[in-house]
C-alpha cells in the first residue's frame, strides 16, 4: 500500500508549509479540512493536526469528528492541533495562560521518539496565546517552557502533539522532528518524490487555454516572471501578451529593469502602463462600497483593496485596446500559496483568517477565478519553491534570487494617518506608555522603552493583529546608539510583545543617542507622489548599503511619526532572513548585515534628508509576532 499522511487543516497559517515539509522528507501527503469524514482517512498511515486561529473552548471553534483518533493512525498536533487533542482527551485548555510569540527556547525529554537525536533544550517558533494547563489522561509531558506545556506524548495511542511550530525555520530542529514522527512513530519507509513541475504547469497551461490568449500581469518579481515564463514555454509568442503596470509606487528605477528582463524572457507583446494618476486619484466602488481616492485613504486595508480592484481596472482597459477581453480570454498571474493563505482565500482554508488582502487575490480576482478565467502556475508554491522553477527554467539569477516586491509596491510602505497629536492625547495611550516604559525599565536599565502615535499590521496566533508599535532609545549622553549590546536588544524585543498584548512591533532608534526631549507625534499623511519620492530614494539607500546573500528581503518604510517640529516624517529600516515568508526573523546587525553598512544607511539617510526625516529606526522584529511588510 502506497505510504502517505494527511494532514488535517485548522485554518493555520502554516498549513501548507507541513504539506512542503512533509513532501520534502519524501512522504506523500494531501490535505483535509479538519472536519474530513473519519473514511476518507482510510489507507493513510499518518495523521497531522495544523495549527489555527482559534480556541478550543469558544463556540466558533472548528468541527470535526472525533473517530479520526479511532482509527489507530498516529497522529502528530500541533499548536491548535494539540490543544484539540488535549480537549478531545479530557485535559484541560485555558486562555491567557502564557502568552508566547517568536523564538523560544524549550526543555524537551529527547527519550521520546518525537525528539530522538535532538538536545534536551531546542529553541522553537511559538505562536499562542491558550495553554494546556491539565493533561489528558493517558499522556505525559514531553516538552515545556518554564512549566508551561509545549509537548505531550501517548506511546499507547502514538498520539504525539507539540505547541510550537515544527514545520517553521525558526524552530532550528523542526525537520527532525518532523522526520522522527514520520519514520519513527508512523514508520513510513519509502521515499515519495515530486512531480516534474515545470511539465505539470506547462500541461496545465495548455489544457486550460487552448487557443486562447493570456494576458500575464508582471511586476518585475520573480514570482510573475515565472508565470510568465511557464506562458510562454507552454503557448505560442501570440498567445501571451504582458502588461506592466508603473502606479507610480515603484522602487528606484524599477520599470525600466522589469521590462528589459521581460524582454529577454520571450515576452514580444510587452505593454508598459504609466498610471500613477489613474491609482493616486480615482474614487472607486468596489463590491457596493464606494471608496475614496487612494491619495486620501490611510485604513491599510483599504489601500490594498483599491490598488487590487485599479490594478484589474487598469488591466481591463489596456486589453480592450488590443481586442481582447475576459469573457474569452485570461488573466495570468504570479499568486503564491501564501498570498492566498493570509487573504484568507477559502478555496484554501475554511478557518484561516485573513491576515492582510493581496493585491492579486482581491474581490474581482476571485470572481474571475470562478469562471475559470485565471492562469496562476503558482498557486500550489512557496517563494522557495519558485526561486528553484525559476533557476530550472533558465532565469537569470537576477530575477531568481530576487528580493520580494509586493504587489501594491510603495503603497504598503507609506503609513498613512489623518490623525494628529501623541500617545498621550487619549487616557488609553497614556496608560499603555507607561506601562510600556515601566515593562522596559524593570526588564533592563539599558533602553527607554516609548510608545508610537501609530500602529502595523502583525500576525499572533493565526490572527490579523493591527496593534502599536514600541520604540527602543538608548539610555546614553555619548556614543554611537549603532553601537548597544544587540543580544540585550534583540531579548528585549522579543520580550515586549509577549508581555505587553497591544504591541505588535518594535524598533530601535539609529540616530539618537537618548530618547528626544518631547513626545513623539505623528501628522496627518497620505500617499501622494512627494512621499512616494522621498520612500523611493530611502529605500535605494537602505538596499544599496544592507542588502546581502544573508538577506531574503530588506526596504524602507515611511512612517508619519517625528520628535522634532519641522520634521513630518521618520524612516524604519527592515532586513530579515527566511525562506518561506510565512515566518522571518530580522537581521541582526554584526551577523547577518555588517553593523558598518548599517551605520553608512543611517549616515547616508541623515546627511541627505536630515531636514525631512526625524527619526532613524531599525526595525527588530521577527515574523510573528510582526508581518514583514507594516501593511
Amino acid at each position: 500500500m502506497e505510504e502517505k499522511c494527511a494532514i488535517l487543516d485548522c485554518g493555520g497559517q502554516y498549513t501548507k508549509v507541513i504539506d512542503r515539509k512533509v513532501r520534502e522528507l519524501g512522504v506523500k501527503s494531501e490535505i483535509f479540512p479538519i472536519g474530513v469524514e473519519p473514511e476518507k482517512l482510510d489507507g493513510f498511515g499518518g495523521i497531522i493536526l495544523s495549527g489555527g486561529p482559534s480556541s478550543v473552548w469558544e463556540s466558533g471553534a472548528p468541527k470535526y469528528d472525533g473517530r479520526i483518533f479511532e482509527k489507530g493512525i498516529p497522529v502528530l498536533g500541533i499548536c491548535y492541533g494539540m490543544q484539540l487533542i488535549s480537549d478531545h482527551f479530557g485535559g484541560k485548555v485555558v486562555p491567557n495562560y502564557k502568552t508566547e510569540y517568536g523564538q523560544i527556547e524549550i526543555n524537551i525529554d529527547n527519550t521520546c521518539p518525537l525528539f530522538e537525536g535532538l538536545e534536551k533544550c531546542e529553541k522553537v517558533l511559538m505562536s499562542h496565546g491558550d495553554a494546556v494547563e491539565k493533561l489528558a489522561e493517558g499522556f505525559v509531558q514531553v516538552a515545556d517552557t518554564d512549566g508551561v506545556t509545549a509537548g505531550i506524548y501517548n506511546a499507547d495511542k502514538k498520539i504525539a502533539a507539540v505547541q510550537f511550530h515544527p514545520e517553521v525555520d525558526p524552530t532550528v530542529h523542526g525537520l527532525d522532528i518532523l522526520r522522527n514522527f514520520l519514520r519513527k512513530i508512523c514508520l513510513f519507509k519509502d521515499t515519495y518524490a515530486l512531480e516534474d513541475r515545470i511539465q505539470t504547469s506547462v500541461d496545465m497551461i495548455r489544457r486550460r487555454v487552448g487557443d486562447g490568449k493570456v494576458v500575464v500581469l508582471v511586476s518585475g518579481g520573480v514570482d510573475s516572471a515565472v508565470t510568465a515564463a511557464l506562458l510562454v514555454k507552454a503557448l505560442r509568442p501570440e498567445q501571451v501578451y504582458g502588461i506592466h503596470i508603473d502606479h507610480g509606487l515603484m522602487r528606484k528605477d524599477e520599470s525600466d529593469k522589469i521590462c528589459e528582463n521581460l524582454y529577454k524572457l520571450g515576452l514580444t507583446q510587452m505593454q508598459r502602463i504609466n498610471a500613477e494618476n489613474e491609482f493616486f486619484n480615482t474614487p472607486l466602488e468596489i463590491e457596493g462600497e464606494k471608496y475614496l481616492p487612494l491619495s486620501q485613504t490611510t485604513e491599510p486595508e483599504k489601500k490594498r483593496a483599491i490598488i487590487g480592484h485599479m490594478f484589474f481596472v487598469v488591466t481591463e482597459e489596456a486589453a480592450k485596446k488590443l481586442d481582447l477581453d475576459f469573457e474569452t480570454a485570461y488573466l495570468g498571474q504570479g499568486t503564491l500559496r501564501p498570498d492566498l493563505i493570509e487573504s484568507g482565500n477559502p478555496d484554501v482554508s475554511g478557518y484561516a483568517h485573513k491576515i492582510k488582502t493581496h493585491h492579486n487575490d482581491v474581490g474581482v480576482i476571485r470572481k474571475l477565478r470562478d469562471k475559470g478565467h485565471v492562469i496562476e502556475t503558482n498557486w500550489d508554491w512557496h517563494k522557495d519553491e519558485v526561486r528553484q522553477v525559476a533557476r530550472m527554467l533558465g532565469l537569470d539569477e537576477e530575477i531568481a534570487s530576487r528580493q520580494p516586491f509586493p504587489g501594491p509596491g510603495l503603497g504598503v510602505r507609506i503609513l498613512c494617518t489623518d490623525k494628529s497629536g501623541t500617545a498621550f492625547d487619549s487616557e488609553d495611550g497614556t496608560k499603555k506608555h507607561n506601562t510600556l516604559a515601566r515593562f522596559v525599565s524593570d526588564t533592563q536599565n539599558t533602553y527607554t522603552g516609548v510608545l508610537a502615535p501609530i500602529q502595523s499590521v502583525g500576525v499572533q496566533g493565526d490572527h490579523r493583529s493591527y496593534k502599536n508599535m514600541a520604540v527602543l532609545f538608548e539610555n546614553g549622553e555619548e556614543g554611537d546608539p549603532a553601537d548597544t549590546d544587540i543580544d540585550s536588544l534583540f531579548a528585549l524585543a522579543k520580550k515586549i510583545p509577549n508581555g505587553l498584548s497591544y504591541i505588535n512591533r518594535v524598533t530601535y532608534c539609529l540616530n539618537l543617542a537618548k530618547e528626544p526631549e518631547r513626545e513623539l507625534f505623528c501628522s496627518p499623511s497620505y500617499i501622494c507622489h512627494e512621499a512616494a519620492e522621498l520612500l523611493r530614494e530611502l529605500d535605494d539607500i537602505t538596499t544599496r548599503h544592507l542588502m546581502n546573500k544573508n538577506l531574503a528581503q530588506c526596504f524602507a518604510v515611511l512612517l508619519p511619526v517625528s520628535a522634532h517640529e519641522g520634521k513630518k516624517y521618520s524612516v524604519a529600516m527592515r532586513a530579515v532572513c527566511t525562506t518561506d515568508f510565512m515566518t522571518a526573523q530580522s537581521a541582526v546587525p554584526g551577523k547577518e548585515i555588517p553593523l558598518g553598512a548599517l551605520k553608512a544607511a543611517r549616515d547616508e539617510i541623515v546627511e541627505r534628508f536630515g531636514d525631512k526625516i526625524s527619526l532613524v529606526l531599525y526595525d527588530v522584529t521577527g515574523k510573528p509576532p510582526a508581518t514583514v511588510e507594516w501593511e
